[in-house]
């Protein structure tokens, strides 16, 4: 296609720059960069297969079961704890790690006495500390003094959605600075001294881990705060997970302890319970215990699966490029070449963040995705201003069409089943007389309501384009429902919902086109039966009130919150709720109905509140009562 000429090269350039400025202010101001960065990191932690590697951890774990056979609870959890630790050091484990703080005496000193005792032959033994109250909470000095470390179980869930993707190995308070207990297991396991700090890293013996001292001070006057983040490598879904051996099996059966041998053994509390720190991991969608968490975090130190954060000021760069490269290709690019350019350069800006991360390095995608969004918006308005403003009008037409075809065939599915369905039992199964008579019937029935479905779509469509006038028709009110109720009761059968009809005026009546009026009415009942729960009900109700004719049809569904209430009248629009029910529907028949309503100078009422259902009412202009005439049968 010919090139129209490009008046201001000035204002397209300005244009691309106020979105790439608008792309990068968004992200990095406030926190939505940060979530979308954060979903788009659990997405491809999930899905990217990393090649598998041994476990070398395993956890002995403080469980329900644990704590039922055990006298007190956790009250009386160390005389168990003494006997497993001895079986688990028989094993030959590289260290122990027991995210317990065991800060209090027990009521029984020999308890204490006998849980020292085991620990004194627990080989590489790391024992656990808090920040509690302004103060660390550490071991008692019986435990302590066997201990070859101490290690801070603090967890680090990030502040906008408490999901925890890193842990903090350094945790400072009061001056008094404490490694995480995973670090110093991992310390232990590796036979390594104190690491070597530096301001971008820590080495551990020949393992450089990649954690910058950004530390998050608090507003104190002695230094403290988390630092040295690192991101954990969880363990993917394609290997196994690692051990886990509940403490009770293990006393019950000690032939368990050979799990131990060799291994990083992480001792906690998993009852749901007793267990203070469940947390959520990118992982799963169901809660995790710090202890797991922990020995997810010695894995990523033990095999060197470092997840790093590529610099802000390259993913600015990039961005800056992409801006660039889309106002380049939208300037020079003819026709639908320049759109599929600029998708190209869109799907660049997508997957460029996945290829880093194969690659164990976390690069933004949030930047560099509204940004070549936005210039992708701004240079294709420009483009189909400046060069496709005639364009505008055929494609109006053509979505008009679309959506009447959609109309069309939504609605059309149900008669078009149940004609295909009778010629295929006539065709294919001996039937008798009756039978065949039967579903002749059925099919001349639905045939026609096809018709008349056809009929209806042009007729709604002609008045939306104020090609037609309504037939001017006395309805009566009570027969319309009763025949919708008709139709409609097969499926409320097969639900077993209760269709209650209150008592209604036998004179109430209005004026329009009466099929139009029907399928309103028919459909408002077969979305509250669709949409409710098995053996429930649906009240039917018709009343007059100030010259107005009001249909209710009340059901106990899901409902809807006010925000939806208010879009449910748009065009393909569904809630939610209503695509998670399984009932199909492509939500275009609410907005037939209110065209129907609206060309008779009515209007629909909703109320609806999520989970106690909704009421629809059309209100109409009340007719001038008479006589009820004899109903054709038109079915």
């Amino acid at each position: 296609m010919q090139r129209r000429g490009w008046k201001s090269t000035a204002a397209y350039a300005a244009l691309l720059a106020a979105a790439f400025v608008v792309g990068v202010a968004v992200t990095v101001i406030g926190n939505f960069g940060d979530e979308l960065d954060n979903n788009v990191y659990d997405f491809m932690l999930r899905r990217y297969q990393p090649k598998p590697w041994q476990i070398e951890s395993a956890i002995l774990a403080i469980d329900e079961h644990t704590l039922q056979a055990t006298p007190g609870g956790m009250q009386g959890i160390r005389g168990p704890l003494a006997e497993a630790l001895r079986l688990v050091s028989a094993a030959g484990p590289k260290t122990v790690a027991i995210d317990l703080t065991l800060a209090d005496a027990s009521k029984d000193p020999k308890i204490d006495e006998n849980l020292a005792d085991a620990m004194r032959s627990t080989p590489n033994l790391v024992l656990a500390t808090d920040l509690l109250n302004d103060a660390w909470e550490e071991p008692l000095p019986e435990f302590a003094k066997f201990a070859a470390a101490q290690g801070h179980v603090h967890a680090a869930p990030d502040n906008n959605d408490e999901i925890t993707r890193a842990v903090s190995l350094q945790k400072t308070f009061g001056y008094k600075k404490k490694w995480a207990l995973s670090l110093e297991a991992f310390l232990l396991f590796s036979g390594a001294p104190e690491p070597v700090q530096s301001p971008q890293d820590l080495q551990v013996g020949g393992t450089v881990i990649p954690v910058p001292d950004r530390r998050v001070q608090a507003l104190r006057g002695d230094e403290q705060g988390d630092g040295r983040f690192m991101r954990v490598r969880f363990v993917p879904p394609n290997m196994h997970a690692i051990p886990r051996v509940p403490m009770e099996a293990l006393l019950r059966d000690h032939t368990l302890a050979r799990a131990f041998t060799g291994k990083a053994v992480f001792v906690g509390v998993t009852a749901v319970t007793e267990v203070k720190d469940r947390l959520m991991t990118p992982v799963g969608s169901h809660r995790t215990t710090g202890i797991e968490i922990n020995a997810e975090a010695f894995e990523t130190m033990a095999h060197g699966l470092f997840i790093t954060d590529v610099s802000g000021l390259w993913v600015g760069l990039f961005s800056l490029g992409l801006t660039v490269a889309m106002g380049l290709c939208f300037r020079y690019l003819p026709g639908w070449l320049a759109y599929g350019g600029g998708a190209i350069i869109v799907a660049a800006a997508c997957v460029t963040p996945y290829v880093f991360f194969t690659h164990q390095r976390v690069f933004s995608f949030a930047t560099p995705a509204v940004v070549a969004w936005l210039s992708f918006l701004a240079a294709a308005g420009y483009y189909h201003l400046v060069v496709r403003r005639d364009w505008r009008t055929e494609q109006a037409a053509r979505e008009r069409y679309q959506q009447a075809m959609h109309f069309v065939t939504h609605e059309m599915r149900t008669p078009l089943s149940a004609i295909q369905g009778s010629s295929e039992l006539i065709s294919r199964f001996p039937l008798t007389e009756e039978k065949r008579k039967q579903i002749a019937q059925l099919i001349n029935s639905e045939s026609k309501r096809l018709a008349r479905m056809v009929e209806i779509f042009l007729n709604v469509e002609r008045l939306s384009a104020g090609q037609m006038e309504l037939k001017r028709e006395t309805i009566p009110i009570r027969e319309m429902v009763e025949l919708c109720l008709e139709r409609v009761q097969p499926l409320a059968e097969r639900k077993r919902i209760a269709v209650v009809v209150e008592p209604m005026l036998d004179n109430m009546q209005v004026t329009g086109d009466r099929e139009l009026m029907e399928y309103a009415c028919y459909n408002l009942l077969t979305n509250a039966v669709k949409y409710s729960p098995q053996r429930t009900e649906v009240r039917v109700s018709a009343w007059k009130e100030s010259g107005h004719v009001r249909i209710s049809v009340k059901d106990q569904g899901i409902g809807m919150d006010q925000k939806e209430v208010k879009q449910i009248f748009q065009r393909f629009y569904r809630t939610k709720k209503a695509e998670e029910s399984g009932e199909a529907g492509t939500g275009i028949g609410l907005s037939i109905v209110q065209q129907i309503v609206e060309q008779h100078g009515g209007e629909i009422d909703v109320v609806s509140q999520p989970g106690a259902g909704s009421c629809f009412t059309l209100v109409l202009p009340a007719a001038v009562a008479t006589p009820n005439p004899a109903v054709a049968e038109r079915r």
